[in-house]
């Protein structure tokens, strides 16, 4: 067992030096063992069995249903529903399903994108708040929710009466915060997270019903109470630890005799994409928004992976239909995450083609155009952004703020401030403002490419004013100034100079 973790290790330090994720090279592995005649491990199992506990555990501790009742989330997912046929029909003709309930669960579960794959990408950009950001997860999760709801009632075919009290799990919420509010240590919120998730897989063996759903209604009766985000984000590292074994697993489960449906569920992946995007420029939508939109939903979730699972230990799936799955889920990440972190590219490439599918008129997420009347630009109004604002403004100067986060631009707009909605990575951005009059651009953005994305739209545009933009890393100066920033400041770096001339002064007072 040690052995097959140092593998795993190894494999998952190369996919992360590749830039993709590293449960590709869990699943590589866990093909490898197969090849070597690796029969699997008890320690191995449970381990595998704890991870899909914790994982839907946090699912439940996490449900939010706030973010489903804007019209084009659920619109837009009722749309990608109608590709159900399509895919039911194909599992079935490539005998991975044992019932019609079962074809619906899993047909439901490719449609679905990757949730946590897409948060960490969006994340790592900065682009989680972006309006196409918003509609992505908003969209993703809505699936979440019809997958998981799906997955339930597969889960309680065949089960008897005493089975359903794993639904009353939720009602234990007085006493479930009761003794969470008596942990005042993280470890002991850890460690109590962990135990909900063991205590409902238990009870619900006990009473003769799925473990893993019981995991899942336990997380249901602590969510939304304070704190129990904390223990979501405690739980998430150790979850992902588990679910290695869980990988491992699947990769086992690939045979030669699964190949030929996995690379055919490869083959729908691109109807995906294809559909987010019609749906959206058909709502209003700019291009632009429905093709990021589409790229970053337009790969399978590991989330099928685990219905897939749960549908073979009620006895409807095969090993070797889990084996198929398992290798679209995994091709779908090595075709899909360099196309997410290139989107942006990419759409600049096929603009000219990709605007003509447009809708006339104004759109939901129009950008500013013309005229701005401002002498300054502030681009990225989190806290840097928020701060230079107030200097300018304060020193008397003409300033209007640029976000591409909805609710910032509402939340700066009651303030009194002058903001309006622009995505700094789009060049049309750019190519509309008329920038007469304009002294200078602060780029107060957390995501490098966009601060360079930014720096060489306006001067491409001939924009001859100031651009000063933030900097977390001293090996991001250089590509700053080459971009043509005139002014970079470092916030951490002087912000600790600040600090020790306050305390010299304070110390010679």
């Amino acid at each position: 067992m040690p052995g097959v973790l140092l593998l795993t290790y190894l494999s998952g330090v190369l996919l992360v030096r590749l830039g993709l994720p590293v449960f590709l090279g869990y699943l590589g592995v866990g093909m490898a063992l197969r090849l070597l005649g690796f029969s699997g491990d008890p320690l191995l199992d449970f381990f595998k069995d704890l991870g899909v506990y914790l994982l839907l555990f946090t699912v439940g501790l996490g449900l939010r249903t706030e973010r489903l009742i804007r019209r084009e989330i659920w619109a837009t997912g009722i749309f990608q529903l109608l590709l159900l046929p399509v895919f039911m029909a194909a599992l079935y003709a490539l005998g991975l399903g044992q019932n019609l309930l079962a074809l619906l669960v899993l047909a439901v579960a490719l449609i679905n994108p990757s949730t946590v794959i897409l948060a960490r990408v969006l994340q790592g950009k900065g682009e989680l708040s972006a309006l196409y950001g918003q509609l992505a997860l908003g969209i993703s999760v809505l699936l979440d929710v019809v997958s998981l709801a799906l997955l339930i009632l597969a889960g309680f075919q065949g089960v008897g009466p005493s089975g359903f009290l794993v639904l009353a799990f939720p009602l234990l919420r007085p006493l479930l915060a009761r003794l969470f509010h008596l942990a005042l240590s993280p470890e002991l919120k850890l460690l109590f997270g962990v135990t909900l998730a063991l205590l409902g897989a238990e009870l619900a063996r006990f009473l003769q019903a799925p473990e893993a759903l019981g995991a899942l209604f336990m997380g249901l009766g602590l969510s939304r109470y304070p704190g129990a985000g904390e223990v979501a984000e405690k739980l998430w590292a150790l979850r992902e630890v588990f679910l290695v074994a869980f990988f491992l697993w699947a990769g086992m489960a690939v045979g030669p005799d699964g190949v030929l449906a996995g690379l055919v569920l490869l083959i729908l992946l691109g109807l995906k994409p294809v559909f987010l995007f019609l749906s959206l420029v058909r709502q209003g939508f700019r291009a632009r928004t429905a093709f990021l939109v589409g790229v970053g939903l337009g790969t399978y979730s590991e989330f099928g992976l685990v219905a897939a699972g749960v549908l073979q230990g009620l006895g409807q799936m095969t090993p070797q239909g889990v084996g198929a799955v398992a290798l679209a889920v995994g091709g779908s990440f090595l075709l899909g995450a360099p196309m997410v972190q290139k989107a942006h590219l990419l759409y600049e490439r096929l603009k000219p083609w990709l605007k003509g599918w447009e809708r006339p008129g104004l759109h939901p997420d129009e950008e500013p155009q013309g005229a701005l009347g401002a002498r300054w630009l502030v681009v990225g109004m989190g806290r840097m952004g928020t701060a230079a604002y107030r200097f300018l403004a304060e020193q008397g100067e003409g300033v209007l703020g640029l976000d591409s986060d909805p609710g910032k631009v509402e939340y700066h707009t009651a303030k009194g401030r002058r903001v309006l909605y622009g995505d700094a990575e789009d060049p049309a951005l750019w190519e509309g403002l008329d920038l007469n009059g304009v002294k200078g651009v602060v780029l107060a953005l957390p995501d490098l490419e966009a601060r360079l994305r930014a720096t060489k739209a306006l001067r491409a545009k001939g924009f001859g004013g100031v651009v000063g933009a933030v900097s977390y890393a001293q090996e991001e100066d250089a590509r700053l100034l080459e971009a043509g920033v005139d002014v970079v400041f470092n916030p951490l770096l002087e912000a600790g100079e600040r600090l020790a001339e306050k305390v010299l002064q304070a110390s010679e007072a």
